[in-house]
């Protein structure tokens, strides 16, 4: 097939692509360079509107506080997902008859909206009805039946526990098929040399793992920068209690929509296009420390 053809049969993907995200993203880009007046744009203003959020409050207070969160969202996620998502695609692994359906088991929270998840597990953590506090109470637990989203010190790890809980599946079905990939006679033949499982495991089939691991990684980052449904599920636009559970996302909601400011269409245009250079900075450092990892794998 020419190259000519190939454009041809692409092309209404790209157009695709170009109207609805390249367009966006640019216009966005565009507004956070200049002043506004409600809907109205006013002069160009350069940088101003990234310095205010810098040099003004309640940026000075709020974007730091926020940026924290999503960094400690992501790197808990992270955690949770490749080590209990690895262990269960190891265990579904062996498991040849059952392993499709526990799959799909696994793979069902994350087929439902955040936001229904969220207010699901509100539901269920609520410290005067929910079952989760009640049951701790039955079991001899009081200690342990917490008010968990109405204290600060909580909160942002109920939205973790709950966000890996929910996408636990993606990374089993990952590294479930990443695993079928690893060559068998690899295994046999450091059994056969004397290793045990774990040394095998160690030393042979996780790092053939590593690309599928950084996948999982590089994804989970992403999500994790602009994630929105869930701690407006837990916390609402304003990221209670006491701001515990405020996101990047959330600050910019709040900006373009909340806060009544004459200029928010340029604050919030500013902290989009900040957040855009975080989630593609980290992506491409992260995708090119994977492909060096993978070129060594190779030689």
């Amino acid at each position: 097939m020419s190259r000519r053809s190939g454009l041809f049969f692409v092309a209404p993907a790209l157009l695709l692509f170009g109207v609805f995200v390249l367009y966006p993203m640019a216009s966005a880009l565009s507004y956070a360079f200049f002043s506004w007046q409600g809907t109205t744009r006013g002069a160009f203003v350069g940088l101003e509107n990234f310095v205010a959020l810098f040099t003004q409050e309640p940026f000075t207070t709020q974007l730091p506080r926020a940026f924290g969160h999503n960094i400690a969202f992501f790197l808990g996620t992270m955690l949770i997902q490749n080590t209990l998502g690895l262990g269960i695609a190891v265990l579904l692994h062996k498991r040849a008859r059952t392993r499709r359906m526990l799959q799909t088991l696994y793979a069902m929270p994350y087929l439902v909206s955040p936001i229904v998840i969220g207010y699901l597990w509100t539901l269920l953590l609520s410290p005067t009805f929910g079952p989760v506090n009640a049951l701790l109470r039955k079991v001899g637990l009081e200690s342990l039946a917490l008010p968990w989203l109405g204290d600060p010190k909580t909160a942002l790890w109920v939205v973790v526990l709950v966000s890996a809980w929910q996408w636990v599946g993606f990374p089993v079905l990952l590294y479930g098929a990443a695993l079928g990939g690893v060559p068998e006679e690899l295994s046999e033949a450091a059994r056969v040399d004397g290793a045990t499982h774990w040394q095998t495991f160690r030393s042979i089939v996780f790092p053939l793992l590593v690309p599928a691991i950084g996948t999982v990684s590089i994804l989970t980052f992403i999500f994790s920068m602009e994630a929105f449904a869930l701690p407006y599920a837990f916390g609402g636009s304003t990221g209670n209690p006491a701001g515990a559970t405020d996101f990047i996302s959330l600050l910019f909601y709040r900006t373009a929509f909340e806060n009544g400011s004459t200029n928010a269409i340029g604050s919030s245009s500013a902290i989009a296009a900040l957040l855009f250079v975080v989630i593609f900075g980290g992506a491409v450092v992260a995708t090119r420390v994977l492909r060096r990892h993978q070129d060594r794998v190779a030689a």
